[in-house]
This record gives structure tokens, C-alpha cells and sequence, in this order.
């Protein structure tokens, strides 16, 4: 039944408003059986939605059948986004800044703002605990604007104090990118701040980018007109059309960190590093490298002419406060083994 229901949904809706639109619709289907799962309706109901939450943990467009584990997760999963909203209004949420450096000359020339949440009793929440839950639940969409706001606002709040700041990128989530109003939203932010567009870069994961459609090219070619950097994240690991890059006005390929790691000894992840770097020159782009941890892997980057290196061998991500001491004492970091800073 579940089967057939998926089937059901998955058929194109044409509605009389809009006769050369098609839609199409995808479903997530919790299932509790009686009276293996639960003797009592509510218990039956509570088990279908703790498997329902787990296909949609799954990308969803799928059943699921209740598992005991299911209980713990869906709890905790409910829990993390209440208290997200009182993190939201109460402050618990900060912003850490991770530098990107010349490959050649150590130079900062960038930075990307990665988001961090200080609960008052559970400590420091790691983002993959609680970033997936907000995407699930929608709230990603305001913590993307806060996480906008406030980048903005503190590269604006140091180039007062009279630092030369450089560009710092954010992520864009898939719901935040899909949103009509993304555009007007960065342009408020741009404009409430004073900062100059090309201070903000924004990043686009490579799964929203392949996306061919009219409106991510529309939507693409707009942040490009406000002047804003753009960059597609986690390049090399998705299902890649390379037919959607000639299309797109961005600046920079970011080398997803799985391939850095074995960039040493794994033939393979280097043959792809390369690849990447060449393909990215070859169309004008620039290529900037994440999780760069040792001294053989900048060697490596810096042979094959990647541009910029972001990773715990120059930096871990660092606070505000740190973050404006690198650029009042010097831009130029000459970097450490992972793990010795």
C-alpha cells in the first residue's frame, strides 16, 4: 500500500492555473504495525511518526518501518529543535571564523563563517547535530538569515575599527537558495551593514547547483548581478554535470575535504584533485581546497596550481575576537601540523 501510495504521488499534477507546469510531489510514509509496535492508538501514532521522521532523515520519498531505536532519535530530534528556537531569540548561537590563504604565499585572504551554538547545558552543540534537524524542520531558513546578518555586521564592525577585512563566505542551504526572496534578503543585509558586496561570498553545494532549471540559472544570475562572490561547495561529490558550469556566473570550485585526505597516498583522490583544478582553470574559475591538515598536502595543492587552501594546518576555526587579531598582526600565517595549534 505504501508502494502503490509513492506511486500515486510521484505522477505529474497539472492544475488548471497553470496548464504547462506540472508539479511533482514526493512523500515520506511512516509505518507502525499493530500490536507488534503498540496495543493503544496514541503509542501506534507516536511509532508511524518516529519511522516517518526516519524516511525523512533519508531524503525522504520513502517508507519506513518502525524500529525500536526510532523512539530515542525522533525524541532527541524534537528536543534539539525546540530548544534551536529559544537559541534563536536567547543568543546561544555564535559565529567562529576559519581563514583561506594564498596556496603560495600564506597570505588570509578570505574566510568562511562557520556557525556554532553554546547551549547553557549541553555545552557546545556540534553543527551536525543540530544543522540537519533545522533543514528537516524549516527553521534552517532563519538561521541562514542570522548567520547572514550577523557576518555581515562584524566584517562591517572591523572595517570601522579600521582592519582590512577580506571576503567571508557562509553556506546557503537548499531551502534558503529555493526561497523567492533570497535575493532581497542579502541585499537588506548588504545594506543594513554598509559592506561592500564582494565582501560576501556565498556558498552553493553542489547538489543545489545541479540542479538545470531556469530558476537556479534566474536565481544564480541575480546574486551574481548584487555583486556577491559565488562558489560551488563540496565539488567532485555528487552526481556532477559538468554542462551546468558553463552556465553559471561563479568564482570558485571548492575541493571537497574526503578527497584531500588520502590526497598522499589514494592515486584516485589525487587523479581527481587534478582533474578538478584544471577543469576550473580551464573555465576561468578558481579552485580553493578544504581540510588541508599537512605539509605534503599543501605541497601537493601547490604543485597542481591550486589557488587557495582552507584547513587545520593554517587554522581551526577561531572567534571573532581571534579572528580580527590575525588581521591587525599580520595576514600571513605560516601553518602548523593538524592538531599542534
Amino acid at each position: 500500500m505504501a508502494s502503490k501510495l509513492l506511486g500515486v504521488l510521484a505522477q505529474s499534477f497539472v492544475l488548471n492555473e497553470a496548464p504547462d507546469q506540472p508539479l511533482n510531489l514526493t512523500a515520506s510514509i511512516g509505518i507502525a504495525v499493530f500490536p507488534d509496535n503498540a496495543t493503544e492508538f496514541i503509542q501506534l501514532l507516536q511509532a508511524a511518526n518516529a519511522a516517518l521522521h526516519r524516511a525523512k532523515q533519508q531524503s525522504g520519498n520513502r517508507f519506513e518501518f518502525f524500529k525500536e531505536d526510532m523512539h530515542g532519535a525522533a525524541r532527541e530530534a524534537l528536543l534539539i529543535e525546540s530548544h534551536l528556537h529559544r537559541a534563536l531569540a536567547g543568543n546561544e548561537l555564535v559565529l567562529h571564523y576559519q581563514p583561506q590563504v594564498d596556496a603560495l604565499s600564506g597570505r588570509i585572504i578570505g574566510a568562511e563563517a562557520l556557525i556554532r551554538w553554546h547551549h547553557p547545558e549541553w555545552g557546545l552543540v556540534p553543527p551536525f547535530r543540530f544543522i540537519p534537524i533545522a533543514e528537516k524542520s524549516g527553521l534552517i531558513a532563519e538561521v541562514g538569515e542570522w548567520v547572514l546578518n550577523t557576518a555581515v555586521r562584524q566584517q562591517a564592525d572591523w572595517a570601522a575599527a579600521g582592519l582590512d577585512i577580506v571576503p567571508v563566505a557562509i553556506n546557503l542551504s537548499a531551502l534558503e537558495f529555493r526561497r523567492d526572496t533570497l535575493c532581497s534578503t542579502v541585499q537588506a543585509a548588504l545594506a543594513a551593514s554598509g559592506l561592500p558586496p564582494a565582501m560576501l561570498e556565498l556558498e552553493l553545494t553542489e547538489t543545489v547547483a545541479m540542479e538545470d532549471t531556469e530558476f537556479t540559472v534566474t536565481q544564480i544570475q541575480a546574486l551574481h548581478a548584487l555583486g556577491v562572490k559565488l562558489s560551488i561547495d563540496d565539488f567532485g561529490t555528487g552526481y556532477s554535470s559538468l554542462s551546468y558550469l558553463k552556465r553559471y556566473q561563479i568564482d570558485k570550485l571548492k575541493i571537497d575535504q574526503s578527497f584531500i585526505r588520502d590526497i598522499d597516498n589514494d592515486v584516485s583522490d589525487g587523479a581527481i584533485v587534478r582533474t578538478v583544478i584544471s577543469l576550473a582553470h580551464g573555465l576561468g574559475f578558481k579552485t580553493i581546497a578544504e581540510g588541508v591538515e599537512t605539509a605534503s598536502q599543501l605541497a601537493f595543492l601547490r604543485r597542481y596550481r591550486c589557488d587557495e587552501i582552507q584547513g587545520y594546518y593554517f587554522s581551526r576555526p577561531i572567534v571573532a575576537e581571534a579572528f580580527a587579531d590575525l588581521l591587525r598582526n599580520g595576514t600571513v600565517l605560516t601553518g602548523t601540523e593538524a592538531g599542534a595549534t
